[in-house]
């Protein structure tokens, strides 16, 4: 099973960005690529327009690491919510089970890790936009490089400010290490440093991208993200504003829901952000993604370690005949549409289709579904924000038209199943696009937080052992230790 290290920001406040900046370019996905001849000695770096591309590179390749979609994302994102129960065996990382019944403790490692992850992606962007102003360059790649750091180091810290409320904001690299010991900024501080990063990237991305550099942060990653922030803050004529933007950009739902997640159809049309991950032939380094290593069918050679499963609750929440069910979920006991047979034998009866890649994909010696994009964000999401919005914003005649865009992709040409919603009532709207929601984004890592930005995690999660204090993660204890008391525990905890 996968073995990973914590590494503590703050002992690694200088991290030398030579140390990821090891990518090239050549062709679709290429910037992904690891050269390992590639690295230069410090001194040496942040000279050049080429050592510009390896850095922002670099911040592409550091988000499908472990800490940022394995055990700590899943740990932190997925586990708690009633859509997803740990999987594998009993014993097998049994850690999973403190999340999923919140009882977690403040020195848990996915905490750390998922921290960790989350400020390397910070430090990352930090080092490009204080660097890379002094490059003599294309002054229009120069401003483009600069947004799309801004766009990753909003995520990373829209991320951080879900799962624990107040965190420090890093926003230089001092000399001094005693400098990176800093006190927790209130969240409305966090998310107003997000919206700000968000609007000036936003104004320097383009619409797309020409092949070779497609899977880049957009103006439609940043305009739906911010979407996504306000939502958070119940700014609903923010939200609406920034849905609307999108949908005047071109997107499209694609017809096919299923097909959708597949690895052919990765950065479509319905794509507004995907995190970028590849199978680089002899280069098993460099196809690093275990996110659907870890979620994959256990026990098949072709499978995966069987975790972040699918849950009863999300199997009985899908409305008779919907196909998103069977795209979602994986039983026991099926075939694919891919044709692969699924044993009744498996472990586990249910397993992440979203997560799935086809088994005649699977290479020896390297990471099972290695070349599976994670879904960010996509259109449909930006649909059924906006649907929230308007129906929050007393415009119920908009918010069924953007919800049924949803439920009509998901009939596929069906007919009998899955009806418009006609209510105009704005309790049972607001219900009925919560219920979207749930079934539509099921298992991407939305749920939990969901459920808690709309004031309902007691009710829903209450069975399982939720409190109000769970509205927020554990402070890492290491955090704490290491910074002498600066920062401090969330309550409760």
């Amino acid at each position: 099973m996968k073995t990973y290290k914590n590494i503590n920001l703050q002992k690694c406040f200088a991290i030398a960005l030579l140390s990821t900046a090891i990518f090239t370019t050549s062709c679709k996905k290429s910037f992904l690529d690891v050269d390992p001849q590639g690295q230069q000695p410090a001194q040496e770096f942040w000279k050049t327009e080429a050592d510009a591309t390896k850095a922002v590179n670099a911040i592409y390749a550091n988000l499908r690491t472990w800490e940022n979609v394995a055990f700590p994302a899943l740990a932190i994102e997925s586990m708690a919510s009633d859509e997803a129960d740990k999987g594998s065996t009993p014993t097998d990382a049994a850690f999973f089970d403190l999340y999923e019944n919140f009882t977690v403790t403040t020195s848990e490692g996915s905490l750390q890790s998922f921290w960790t992850g989350q400020y390397r992606n910070i430090t990352l962007c930090n080092q490009l936009i204080n660097n890379i102003p002094g490059i003599t360059m294309t002054e229009t790649l120069k401003a483009r490089y600069i947004a799309e750091a801004k766009f990753v180091r909003a995520y990373s810290y829209f991320r951080l400010v879900r799962a624990y409320g107040d965190v420090p904001l890093r926003l230089d690299l001092p000399s001094d290490p005693a400098q990176y010991i800093l006190p927790r900024s209130p969240k409305s501080e966090v998310y107003a440093f997000i919206e700000k990063d968000l609007n000036e990237a936003a104004a320097t991305l383009p619409q797309s991208y020409a092949s070779i550099d497609l899977g880049r942060a957009t103006k439609g990653a940043a305009l739906g993200m911010h979407a996504k922030v306000a939502m958070y803050q119940k700014k609903w004529a923010d939200v609406l504003s920034y849905t609307n933007q999108v949908i005047g950009l071109g997107y499209s739902l694609f017809p096919d829901f299923e097909k959708g997640f597949r690895t052919t159809n990765e950065n479509n049309v319905e794509s507004l952000f995907e995190i970028q991950a590849e199978l680089v032939p002899g280069n098993a380094d460099a196809s690093n993604s275990q996110y659907s290593q870890v979620q994959g069918v256990a026990g098949l050679p072709a499978g995966g370690w069987g975790f972040n499963v699918p849950s009863q609750v999300l199997a009985d929440a899908f409305e008779t005949g919907d196909p998103r069910r069977d795209a979602t979920i994986i039983f026991r006991g099926e075939t694919t549409p891919q044709g692969d047979v699924i044993p009744t034998s498996v472990i586990n009866p249910r397993y992440n289709q979203k997560s799935y890649v086809p088994f005649n994909l699977y290479v020896s010696g390297f990471n099972q579904g290695a070349q599976q994009n994670i879904r960010v964000l996509r259109f449909a999401d930006v649909l059924l924000m906006n649907a929230e919005a308007a129906n929050e914003s007393g415009n119920p005649a908009l918010a069924l038209t953007s919800l049924n865009k949803v439920r009509l992709r998901a009939r596929n040409g069906l007919t009998g199943i899955l009806p418009d919603v006609t209510t105009t009532d704005q309790t049972a709207l607001r219900l009925a696009i919560y219920k979207e929601r749930q079934v539509e984004l099921a298992m991407e890592s939305d749920r939990y937080f969901d459920v808690v930005r709309q004031g309902r995690a007691a009710a829903v999660f209450g069975p399982k052992g939720w409190t109000t204090k769970n509205e927020v993660w554990p402070i890492p204890q290491n955090e704490i230790d290491l910074s002498g008391g600066v920062l401090t525990q969330n309550p409760g905890y």
